[in-house]
């Protein structure tokens, strides 16, 4: 899209840049005392401090609530003009996530799973009938059927391979046709 002698370009891959209010999708990777590090598909590490988190947690006893490895859905605090990134889990819908699959995608890639107003999410959600979160950063949460978990991997595959290409919808939703086929008739 072109405005005066301006033109927006969007990215078709790179890091993600965290931005605060952004929702995103976090695994612990390191933890302190009081703390713990996420990689948020960035660059820069997110950072959850004991009293952003929903848990009132003793000092020293962050490893009993989140371990390495383990995810969480969680908000951009704040980003300071040194990329020190903080994220707050002090809402009702961030949490830990528990069990599921992360698929990672180019952040630039997000808004083309999601659809227009919803409608692809939604789609793989009623044929496929898993549980997906997806984080401004690329991470994508299913959860369900192993069976189930594996073809929604492979659609949003699909629509990360295929994302500038049109007639994208129709494609995913005869692949979940095939895909689920007691699903749709």
């Amino acid at each position: 899209m072109s405005k005066g002698n301006y033109v927006d370009i969007l990215p078709l891959s790179g890091k993600y840049v965290p931005f605060s209010g952004d929702e995103v999708i976090g695994t612990v990777n390191d933890m302190t005392s009081s703390n713990w590090l996420f990689d948020i598909n960035s660059p820069y590490p997110g950072v959850l401090h004991a009293s952003e988190s929903p848990w009132k947690v003793e000092f020293g006893a962050t490893a009993k609530y989140l371990e390495l490895g383990d995810n969480v859905t969680a908000r951009i605090l704040s980003v300071d003009d040194s990329k020190h990134v903080q994220l707050t889990m002090r809402d009702q819908s961030l949490r830990k996530l528990k069990g599921g699959h992360v698929v990672d995608i180019p952040y630039a890639k997000v808004p083309r799973v999601i659809g227009k107003s919803g409608s692809m999410i939604e789609m793989i959600k009623e044929y496929s009938l898993c549980k997906v979160l997806i984080g401004k950063n690329g991470r994508i949460w299913i959860d369900g059927d192993v069976e189930n978990v594996l073809k929604v991997a492979k659609a949003i595959r699909i629509i990360d391979e295929e994302s500038h290409t049109h007639g994208l919808t129709d494609r995913i939703r005869d692949f979940l046709e095939s895909s689920f086929p007691s699903r749709h008739g």
